[in-house]
This record gives C-alpha cells, sequence and structure tokens, in this order.
C-alpha cells in the first residue's frame, strides 16, 4: 500500500513539474507585431490591473470570430502589448513598455477555460504571471458570452 501511496504521489509531483516545465517554455508568437493593431487604449485609472496604454494584436485566424463573436478555433491567438503613461502637459503619452500577454486557445487548459494564459517582460521572457489569478479569475466575470474574451472588436478600430 506505502509503494502505491508513494508511487501516485511521485507520478503527481512529475505531472505538475512537467507542467510547470511546459509553462516556462511558453514563447511570444514569432511576427505578432505584424499582425492586424488596435487603435490605442488609454486606462487613465490607476486602480485598474490594464492602467497604462495598450495595443491588441490579433492574428488572421483569430479575427473572423473576433469580428463576428462566437466561439473561438483553436489556436486562436491575442497579444497585448501594455506601455507606461507619461504625461506631457496634461496629455497621456506611451512611456515605456511594462509588460506583453498572450491569450492562446488551447483546450488541453482545461483549468483556465480552454486558453492558455501567459505573461512576459518588455524583453519577451516568461513573466512568472499566475494564469489562473491573474488572467483567468478576471476573464471568467463577465466574458463567458465572449468565448473569455475581454475585448470587443468594435473597440479594436
Amino acid at each position: 500500500m506505502r509503494k502505491l501511496v508513494f508511487l501516485t504521489l511521485a507520478a503527481v509531483m512529475a505531472l505538475a513539474a512537467s507542467q510547470a516545465v511546459a509553462a516556462d517554455k511558453v514563447a511570444l508568437p514569432k511576427g505578432y507585431e505584424k499582425w492586424e493593431k488596435s487603435k490605442e487604449k488609454v486606462v487613465n485609472d490607476k486602480k485598474s490591473l490594464f492602467y497604462g496604454i495598450h495595443y491588441i494584436y490579433v492574428d488572421k485566424k483569430t479575427m473572423k470570430t473576433y469580428k463576428t463573436g462566437g466561439k473561438y478555433p483553436e489556436g486562436s491567438q491575442f497579444v497585448v502589448v501594455f506601455y507606461n503613461i507619461k504625461d506631457e502637459g496634461g496629455k497621456p503619452v506611451k512611456g515605456k513598455k511594462n509588460m506583453i500577454v498572450l491569450m492562446k486557445k488551447d483546450k488541453k487548459q482545461q483549468e483556465t477555460g480552454g486558453w492558455l494564459f501567459a505573461g512576459f517582460t518588455p524583453e519577451g521572457k516568461p513573466s512568472g504571471v499566475d494564469p489562473v489569478k491573474n488572467c483567468y479569475e478576471c476573464h471568467l466575470k463577465d466574458t463567458q458570452a465572449n468565448d473569455l474574451v475581454i475585448s470587443k472588436f468594435a473597440d479594436f478600430k
């Protein structure tokens, strides 16, 4: 019995370790800067998680559903690039890049509603953001009808 418990525990630990390693291997999609880019979005509320200036990049596969609504196909991707706000004469201006996030449809990500969420530093290295607490829980609040996507195409252009 002890051996069975030990083997089960070892298997669970190995699975958890492999998932952690897999999360570290997530990378930003190459060439995302060439995808369709949203207009500048300014969030002035300093209490908001989205405080700053950001742009959304949407790949071709994702854009069709983004425009029409519905369930996104496997592999759909959004990249959001966040910048600090600089105040120039009372006008918010894009400052230094401070964060990049990826949202990719991935049916293996059951814990986060079938989406992979990942955060990156301004240099594109994994930031260690918690995909459940920092991403999924917020997306889950009021976006279930939109397949967990917060932004809308109407706000894109």
